[in-house]
This record gives structure tokens, sequence and C-alpha cells, in this order.
């Protein structure tokens, strides 16, 4: 992996080994086969002459996804006849720092940023950016389009002007270490509500979603499931519970692995990968019932994409057989993943026959489930800056009045008062500041501010 620093600050690229830049004449049928209009699910055998090149792809995807999407993409490509394409991955860290990134390069140059993908991060950002006008249509090829359900659940897995597409599919639940339970007589939460007992006091584990696009989005969850006042007093009680908040999500399974926490905010994909590194007897995941989504991950083309053929090829592939088995599979099952188990659901269902359990280490068809609540995905992406503002304030920025105000309130025989947690807001007020005043600066940190302020009050009260 080489370490890169430029004008864009970006971290890490990863540039496949004795790749070079090259250049390839242009034809007509490899056009066609690029644009993607009425062709079958493969590339055509005689697409040698397609474009070469390179692709910038943003991810917060971890160093193992993007090193078997590396492979993968490659592999895919020469079993196709197409020439190589060298991928570098701009690494900013979590998805609010890739939006941050997104936002502030499309306010300087509104026609292109010289990206060409954004991978990975939940679905809100992509609401986000496609109401923007900052995501470059592409619609799959009629054949790969049809493996792809429209929905699950009500929740849609591409944009119907396919300005995104679902590349795979994300599980949000509690990842939890049997042995610590146990020690301290504590039964496996499977709720929500239940890592915002007092009994989990200083031993629950998540991640700043402010950071963590998939920890944000449990948040949101929790908001929607529970409703927006009983929502803030759950989010609030587990923050009192929670030890830190490192920026990444998937500390929270090393952590647990570790005995530092005993339960923790986890999607699925680390979950699963945190139980195959420490084993099934060590730790359990549960997604709570009836207060949880499957949501789909998207990849998509940013507007002014550089290299926009290729990016159409990497949409294609990620949602390939090819691409998808990368997800699905167990490290060393063939065609799946060489050197990274990568423990994430695809968002195909041909891929869950009958035993699929039997090579892969996800343990759940999401197309077999059904979800509790419908998530509202429009009014998670209009309030996703404001609700980690208001998390921020109310939970993280003032954690040591938190944890210490609920350690007082919540002793034995005490209750403490529902207006010590409750929002400084209403949800239509939030939602009206989110589409508003959350663009001017001036007036948004004024609320933080005041929020912030308010909060530790509130805390310090506590007895």
């Amino acid at each position: 992996m080489k370490v890169m620093k430029g004008k864009y600050g970006f971290i890490a690229a990863r540039i496949r080994a004795g790749a070079t830049l090259k250049f390839f004449s242009v034809v007509l049928a490899a056009l066609a086969i690029l644009a993607g209009a009425g062709c079958s699910s493969k590339p055509a055998a005689d697409n040698s002459a397609a474009p070469a090149g390179k692709l910038i792809v943003i991810s917060p995807h971890w160093e193992g996804i993007r090193a078997e999407f590396d492979r993968g993409f490659s592999e895919w490509l020469a079993a196709n006849k197409l020439p190589d394409v060298k991928i570098t991955w701009l690494d900013q860290g979590g998805t609010s720092d890739d939006m941050k990134f997104i936002r502030a390069g499309f306010s300087r140059s509104p026609q292109g940023i010289d990206v060409d993908v954004f991978y990975g991060g939940g679905l809100d950002p992509y609401i986000e950016l496609a109401d923007a006008g900052l995501l470059e249509p592409f619609r799959l090829p009629d054949e790969e389009l049809a493996r792809i359900p429209p929905e699950l659940n009500g929740m849609p897995l591409y944009d119907k002007q396919f300005r995104w597409h679902g590349a795979s599919l994300a599980g949000f639940g509690i990842l939890y270490n049997k042995k610590l339970l146990e020690m301290y007589s504590l039964e496996p939460p499977d709720s929500w509500e239940d890592l915002a007992s007092p009994k989990f006091m200083d031993m629950v584990g998540s991640s700043d979603p402010r950071h963590s696009g998939s920890v944000h989005m449990m948040y949101e969850i929790i908001l929607q499931a529970s409703g927006w006042d009983k929502g803030w007093d759950i989010l609030t009680r587990i923050g009192g519970n929670v030890r830190n908040f490192p920026k990444s999500s998937g500390q929270i399974g090393k952590d647990l692995a570790t005995g530092e926490v005993a339960a923790g905010l986890s999607i699925d994909t680390y979950a699963f990968s945190a139980i195959e590194q420490a084993g099934a007897d060590l730790l359990g995941f549960v997604l709570p019932a009836r207060a949880t989504v499957i949501t789909p991950d998207p990849v998509a083309i940013l507007k002014g994409a550089p290299n926009l053929d290729n990016a159409r090829l990497f949409i294609r592939f990620c949602v390939s057989p090819e691409g998808q088995k990368l997800w699905m599979l167990r490290k060393g099952v063939p065609g799946g993943p060489t050197e990274f188990s990568l423990n994430k659901m695809s968002i195909l269902p041909e891929l869950y026959p009958e035993g699929f359990e039997k090579t892969t280490n996800v343990t759940a068809n999401p197309f077999a489930m059904e979800s509790g609540f419908v998530y509202d995905f429009e009014k998670g992406a209009a309030r996703w800056e404001l609700l980690n503002d208001m998390v921020g304030a109310l939970i993280i920025d003032t954690h040591a009045d938190l944890a210490t105000g609920w350690k007082k309130a919540a002793g034995p025989g005490k209750t403490p008062p529902a207006a010590a947690f409750s929002p400084p807001v209403s949800e239509a007020r939030a939602l009206e500041l989110a589409r508003s005043s959350w663009n001017d600066p001036v007036e948004r940190n004024k609320m933080v501010t005041s929020w912030f302020s308010d909060a530790r009050k509130r805390y310090k009260a506590l007895k």
C-alpha cells in the first residue's frame, strides 16, 4: 500500500503491483458495452480495445475490502478480455469524513472533483448526493439489473434514476462478549433498550457516529424505531453506559474480544469478522427484533468522473456474481476472497441457496427476514449532519458530565427525571433546522453551542 499526500490530502492509496498506465484505442463495440444498453450480463469477448488506465475511488471501506476488490476487479477484467485498470483508493477516514471531502470538493469545483466512484458508507449519504445532483446516472444492462430486487421490506436496493446501486447489504445490531456477561450474571442483550440499562454501565462500546457511518445509522434506526423522544432517551442512556467513543467502528469488535466492554453497537460485517477471529464461544451477535433494518450499502459514480467508462465497468463488477462472492464467501473458498473474509451480505438472492452457510460466515439470509418498521431513508438523509451535531453536543462532547450524572441518578431505587435525557427540539423542528439553518455555519454553531451548554447543566444537576 502506497501512502499518498497530494492536493486532496488523502491518506492511502492501493496500487496494484506491477501495474502501469496504458492507453488503448476505443472501438464502437466496446463503447456500446460500457454504456450498458441492451447487452448481456458479461462484457463481450471482443472488448480488447476498451479503454484502459486508471480509476479513482473514495471509500470508507477498510483495507481488506480494498485489497480483495482491487484483485477481483483485475481478474474480472482479464477474464472478459478487457484491459487492466489501476485503482487508486482515497481514504479520508469514515463515511462522514468522506462526505466532508466530497462536499468541500464540489463547493470548489461544481463540475467535478477528479474522483470517479464513491463506494460504501451506507444509504443516507447517497440520497443526499443524488438530491444535490452530484451523482452520474448509470443504468446497468437489463440482464444484470434483473438480478437485483428493486426493494427489500420497503427499502430500495437501487435508485429509480440509477444514480446509485446497492453493492452489498448491511444489518445493524449488538455484538457481545458471552464470557464477560456470564461473569457479571447478565443476560445477552437483544434490544437497544438493553444497552440503556444501568446494568451495562461503563460496559458498552460505540464508535463516534460523526466519523462512522454504520454507527450513525444505528443511532438513526433507534430514533426511527422508538420515536423521537423515546429514542433520544434510549440514546442518551446508552451514551451514559459507553466507555469511550473511538473514531473507527472496527475498534468495537477488538474491545469486545479483549473484554474492554461487554456489548457494543456493530454493523454485521464487523460482527461476523470479530466472531470469525475470536470464536463463537466468546462472541455473539443479534439483530434486535422489530428494531433494525437491512439496508443497501451503495456504490455510485460521482459527477464529472474523469474515468467514466472505467467507473461504469467497476459498478458492473461490484454487482456481478463475481464481485458479490467476494462479500459472501469465506477466505479460500473457490470464487471468494484470497486474503480476507469480508463477511458481508450479498445484494443477489441467488447467492443464498439452501445450505449457503457452509461456505460463509454470514448467518442470515436478508431475503428471508422481515423488518419491524419501515425505515424513512429520506428523513435520515435530510438530517444526517444535524443528527451528528446533536449526538456530539448531547452525548459525546458532554460525555464526562453525562457518565458522572448517569451513575448518580441510576443508583438502586433511583429513577432519573425524564427531562434529563429529552431532546432540546422536537422532531419537526429538527427537520426544519436540518433543511434551513444547517446551511449557515454561524447559526449552526450557535445552536450546537446552546445544546452543549444546556446538556452539561442538566447532567450536572442529576443526583
